[in-house]
C-alpha cells in the first residue's frame, strides 16, 4: 500500500490544487490587467441577462391583466411599446457584450505567451522529465480553446454574473408565490449540480488526466507525418503504413476515453431530465391549487408559471456554473501547476562579474539524471584554465555531453560544485551565466527566419550584416551564401515562406559555427558539431576554427579525435568517470584507452588513407 501511495505521489509531484476561489481571482486579475474593458463586459452580462429572461414573462402578465379587466386599447398599446423599447435597448447592449469575446482571447493569448516563455527559460533538466512534460501538456490544454481552462474561466465569470442576477430576481418573484415551492425548485437544481459535479470530477481524474501522455504521442505522430525532416525516410523506407497503424493504435485510447466520457454524461443527463419532470409536476399542481383555492389570477398564473420555469432553469444553470467553476478550476490548477513547477532561485541572481579571464573548476562533481538509478557522471575533478583548449573524448555514453551540460549549467550537479574563478556558478543568474558561452551542438536546428537572424540569433534590426557575412566566411559558408539570390537575407526553411531554403547537414553545422563566432563569448564549446563531415574535413575545420577563436577558452567534444592534437589537454571519459587526463603526447606514451582509440582512428586523418571517416569506430 505504501509503494502504491509513493508511486501516486511521484506521478502527481508537479500537480497542485489551489482552490476554486483562488483560481477565479488568479484569472480575474490577469484578465483585467490585460484589458480593463473585460470588467465592463461582465457588468453588462449581470444587467442584461435578467432583463432578457423576465421581460416577456412580465409583458404576458400585464397583457393578460389588461384583457381580463377589459382596460382600454391605449393602455395595451402603451405596455407593448414600452416592452419593445426596453427590448431594443438591451438587445443593443447584449450585441455589444457578445462582440467583446476577442478581449478574452487576447487575455488567454497573453497567458499562452507567458507559459511558452516559462517553458523556454525553465531549467533544462525538466525538459527530459516525463512528468514535467505531462504537466506542460496539461497546461497547454488549459489554454487550448475558448471554453477550456483559462478562457473558460473568463466566460464563466460573464455567464455566472448573468445567471446569478436572474436567480436573484426569481427568488423575489417565487417568494411572493410560495417559499416552499421556491426552496423545492432550488433543492432539485442543487441535486442536479451534485450529480454533474461528481460526473465531471470522475471524468477528469479517471479519463482525461491519464490522457496527458496520449496528447504528447498524438502530437508527435501528427508532426512526424508532415515534418520535412522525416519525409525522405518515410518514402524510401516505406514507413507510411507503419506510421498510420501506430496512429490508429494510439487513437484507440482516445476513442475509448470518449466512449466512457459520453456514457457518464448520458447517465448525468438522464438524472437531470427526471428531476425537471418532478419539478414541473410539482409546480403545475401548486399553481392549479392556487387558482382554485387562493384566487390566483390568470395573469399571475402566467407570471409564476413562466418565472418558475426561468427560475428553475437558471438556478440549475447557476449550480451548473458551480460545476463548471470546479471543472475550469481543475484545468487552471494544471496551468498554475506548470507555471509554479519550479521557482528558480537564480532568476534574479547577480550577474557574472566582468573578469579578464575565466577559469572553471569541477570539484568532486556527480550527476544523476531525473528518475535514473545510476550516476551519469562520477566524482569529476578538473580545472579548465583561462585560454585553454580542452578536448573531451570517449565512447558514446561515457559522460561527455553530460559534462558539457553541467558546465553550461543546463543541469545542476547532484553532488559537488562547479566554480568560476573560485565562485560557485549556482549563485549567478542563469541568463547572465549563459552569455559566457558560444556553444555549437551536434544537432543543429534552423529557425524559419532569414539566414542572418539564424547567425546572429537576434532581431533583424539589431543584427550587424557585415559581422554576419564575416562569420559565415570564417565558418566556410562564404561561397555558398554568394550563390543565394538574397544572400544573408534568404529565408530559411519553407515553413513560413515558400521560397525558403533548406541547407544540407554540413552547411547547417557551418552556420552553427558562424553563430558561435558571432556571439563571441569568452568560452567556446563544440559538442560534436561536425558529425555530417568526413574525418579529414572535420580535422581541417577544427584547425581553422581553432585559429579563429584566438586566445579564448575552448572545449572540443568528439568521439573522433581530430581535435586532440592541437588542444592543450585531453580528458578521456569512460563510464561516467574521467579515466585519463593529460596532453595528447603524454596519453599516447601512456598506452592506455586514449592511445588505443587514437591508433584505431589515425588512418582516417592521413591524406589518401583508407576510408573517409564514415566507417570509423563509434568512439
Amino acid at each position: 500500500m505504501g509503494k502504491k501511495k509513493e508511486k501516486e505521489e511521484e506521478k502527481n509531484k508537479y500537480h497542485k490544487e489551489y482552490g476554486a476561489f483562488s483560481n477565479l481571482a488568479y484569472v480575474a486579475v490577469r484578465m483585467v490587467r490585460f484589458d480593463k474593458m473585460t470588467a465592463f463586459t461582465i457588468f453588462l452580462a449581470a444587467v442584461c441577462t435578467p432583463v432578457a429572461a423576465y421581460l416577456w414573462t412580465f409583458m404576458s402578465k400585464f397583457v393578460i391583466d389588461v384583457v381580463t379587466r377589459q382596460d382600454t386599447v391605449k393602455k395595451l398599446i402603451t405596455i407593448i411599446c414600452i416592452t419593445f423599447v426596453i427590448q431594443a435597448v438591451f438587445t443593443m447592449l447584449q450585441s455589444y457584450m457578445w462582440a467583446q469575446w476577442w478581449r478574452y482571447i487576447g487575455a488567454r493569448t497573453d497567458l499562452i505567451i507567458k507559459k511558452n516563455l516559462k517553458f523556454m527559460t525553465m531549467p533544462f533538466e525538466y525538459l527530459e522529465d516525463k512528468d514535467a512534460m505531462d504537466c506542460y501538456q496539461k497546461a497547454g490544454n488549459a489554454t487550448g480553446g475558448n471554453y477550456q481552462g483559462i478562457e473558460g474561466m473568463m466566460h464563466f465569470m460573464e455567464n455566472s454574473a448573468g445567471d446569478f442576477c436572474v436567480v436573484l430576481v426569481g427568488l423575489f418573484i417565487m417568494g411572493t408565490l410560495s417559499v416552499p415551492v421556491m426552496l423545492g425548485l432550488a433543492f432539485l437544481a442543487f441535486v442536479k449540480f451534485v450529480i454533474n459535479n461528481r460526473t465531471n470530477k470522475v471524468c477528469k481524474k479517471k479519463i482525461w488526466d491519464p490522457l496527458a501522455t496520449w496528447w504528447r504521442k498524438d502530437g508527435y505522430l501528427s508532426n512526424t507525418f508532415s515534418d520535412f525532416s522525416f519525409a525522405k525516410d518515410i518514402r524510401m523506407y516505406g514507413l507510411k503504413n507503419y506510421l498510420i497503424n501506430r496512429y490508429k493504435e494510439v487513437s484507440k485510447e482516445r476513442l475509448e476515453a470518449s466512449k466512457k466520457n459520453e456514457l457518464w454524461w448520458w447517465y448525468s443527463g438522464l438524472a437531470g431530465n427526471v428531476l425537471w419532470a418532478m419539478a414541473s409536476i410539482g409546480l403545475y399542481a401548486w399553481l392549479i391549487y392556487s387558482v382554485i383555492n387562493k384566487d390566483l389570477t390568470i395573469g399571475n398564473f402566467s407570471l409564476y408559471l413562466g418565472s418558475a420555469a426561468t427560475f428553475f432553469q437558471f438556478t440549475r444553470s447557476l449550480f451548473d456554473r458551480a460545476t463548471e467553476l470546479l471543472q475550469r478550476s481543475r484545468e487552471v490548477d494544471d496551468f498554475r501547476s506548470f507555471m509554479d513547477i519550479v521557482k528558480d532561485d537564480n532568476e534574479k541572481g547577480p550577474s557574472v562579474p566582468s573578469y579578464n579571464s575565466y577559469e572553471f573548476t569541477f570539484d568532486d562533481v556527480w550527476f544523476k539524471y531525473p528518475g535514473a538509478d545510476k550516476y551519469a557522471l562520477k566524482g569529476v575533478n578538473l580545472t579548465i584554465n583561462a585560454g585553454e583548449k580542452l578536448a573531451v573524448v570517449g565512447l558514446n555514453g561515457a559522460g561527455k555531453s553530460t559534462f558539457i551540460k553541467l558546465l553550461l549549467r543546463l543541469y545542476e550537479p547532484t553532488k559537488g560544485r562547479i566554480l568560476l574563478n573560485g565562485e560557485d556558478i549556482s549563485k549567478y543568474e542563469r541568463s547572465e551565466y549563459y552569455k559566457l558561452f558560444s556553444p555549437v551542438f551536434q544537432d543543429v536546428w534552423m529557425f524559419a527566419f532569414p539566414l542572418k537572424a539564424n547567425v546572429s540569433m537576434d532581431a533583424i534590426d539589431d543584427t550587424d550584416d557585415v559581422r554576419v557575412k564575416k562569420c559565415l566566411d570564417d565558418a566556410g559558408m562564404g561561397d555558398s551564401v554568394k550563390e543565394l539570390k538574397d544572400g544573408i537575407d534568404t529565408e530559411v526553411l519553407k515553413v513560413v515562406y515558400d521560397e525558403g531554403v533548406d541547407f544540407s547537414g554540413g552547411e547547417k553545422q557551418k552556420i552553427a559555427l558562424a553563430r558561435a563566432l558571432y556571439k563571441n563569448g569568452p568560452v567556446v564549446v563544440l559538442d560534436e558539431p561536425t558529425a555530417a563531415l568526413d574525418a579529414l574535413a572535420e580535422a581541417k575545420l577544427y584547425e581553422d576554427f581553432n585559429k579563429l577563436i584566438d586566445n579564448r577558452t575552448a572545449i572540443y567534444i568528439s568521439h573522433r579525435l581530430s581535435s586532440t592534437r592541437f588542444c592543450d589537454h585531453v580528458a578521456m571519459f569512460v563510464d561516467g568517470e574521467m579515466a585519463e587526463y593529460g596532453t595528447h603526447d603524454s596519453l599516447l606514451t601512456k598506452g592506455g584507452a586514449y592511445s588505443e582509440m587514437f591508433n584505431v582512428q589515425a588512418a582516417y586523418y592521413i591524406e589518401g588513407g583508407e576510408g573517409d571517416g564514415s566507417d570509423e569506430s563509434d568512439v
